[in-house]
């Protein structure tokens, strides 16, 4: 069941956006609550504009490849929705070969590829412990564009 906010928010959004699509995706960035509330917070300031995952976990079927196109929902901490973003490009690219622009939109930490580097091996690590892998500096990472199109 989608939660108020959610359907609140996606009301809202259809009012001003007759044309929007049926379908979305809701969820919120990384693996904790605090990690959720910061990022979100940087996608309503707009300085946030990208976003990056481990292509192995959709192989293994724990979630949908986006896709340009793609309307979501973005969700803090407590997950209400607090933001609608659309993706607008996604890449498939080594971990070692994420550039440092994808790193700059990321919009985290000060923004550089070293950040981004020491930050998501170490979330990378932590997913792939859970299905039994290991990480190496070639797994596929999916490197997701988005534009806000819809603030709380």
């Amino acid at each position: 069941m989608k939660n108020d906010s959610i359907n609140q928010l996606w009301e809202a959004y259809q009012k001003v956006n007759p044309n929007a699509p049926k379908d979305y995706e809701a969820w919120a960035f990384g693996d904790s609550k605090e990690m959720a509330d910061e990022l979100a917070k940087l996608v309503i300031e707009g300085r946030k504009t990208a976003t990056s995952s481990n292509y192995t976990l959709y192989e293994v079927g724990q979630d949908h490849l986006p896709y340009a196109g793609l309307v979501n929902i973005i969700l803090d901490g407590e997950e209400n929705a607090v933001a609608i973003a659309e993706t607008t490009s996604v890449e498939i690219v080594p971990f070692d070969e994420v550039t440092a622009e994808h790193a700059y939109l990321e919009g985290e930490g000060d923004r550089t590829l070293e950040y981004w580097q020491n930050v998501h091996e170490e979330f990378f690590k932590k997913e792939l412990e859970t299905i039994n892998q290991d990480f190496n500096y070639k797994i596929p990472v999916v490197c997701e564009r988005f534009k806000v199109v819809y603030k709380k």
